[in-house]
């Protein structure tokens, strides 16, 4: 999962760098994206949810079948990427869910709880941070994300028990882009 992070990061700057658009027109890298973005950062989490026993037992399956329906929604949506470079609605950021669910081994009752409630965001029409392509403090949110990096990887490097004061601080740009995408969403409804 964090090998899918790494790449997705990375893909679209390449992709424009060497202009694929214009050496194979016909070619819909859009569409690639997307289903390869449906598996890595949908599918796959929804498998680690049940394999890692994150989820309540009797609940397990039709709670990692939640965001696969939402998600699915989400991906079909027209705007789902703004062409102002947001998401719209919750993005399908199942896999970083997944992780933090497992490295926090919190009660399996509150992870389904989140995943309900992240899943019903999916719904929700504010607009979220496309991190790397934000009109707004891009150079701090990809400092901040590039940070948030190399904790996810010690992290990983880690496991099983990461050091708490790395996933501690780790959670800060999580909050960080909440926080940042509620704002400008509420910046621009006062607009």
């Amino acid at each position: 999962m964090a090998l899918a992070v790494l790449i997705d990061a990375s893909d679209g700057t390449l992709a424009r760098l060497v202009r694929v658009k214009e050496s194979i027109p016909w070619f819909d890298g859009d569409r690639l994206e997307d289903i390869i973005d449906y598996l890595n950062y949908v599918l796959v989490p929804s498998l680690f949810l049940i394999r890692a026993d994150l989820l309540p037992q009797a609940d397990a399956l039709w709670l990692a079948a939640v965001p696969l329906v939402a998600s699915a929604y989400g991906f079909c949506q027209k705007e789902a990427k703004t062409e102002d470079h947001f998401f719209l609605g919750f993005p399908s950021y199942w896999n970083i869910v997944a992780f933090y669910l497992y490295v926090l081994q919190m009660p399996r009752w509150i992870n389904a709880f989140l995943i309900l409630i992240l899943s019903a965001l999916v719904f929700v029409p504010i607009k979220y941070l496309y991190p790397s392509r934000s009109p707004v403090l891009r150079g701090l949110t990809v400092i901040l994300g590039a940070i948030w990096g190399i904790l996810i990887f010690i992290m990983i490097h880690s496991l099983p028990e990461p050091p708490l004061l790395i996933v501690r601080t780790s959670l800060l740009f999580p909050a960080y882009y909440f926080v940042l995408s509620f704002w400008i969403a509420a910046r621009k409804k006062i607009s």
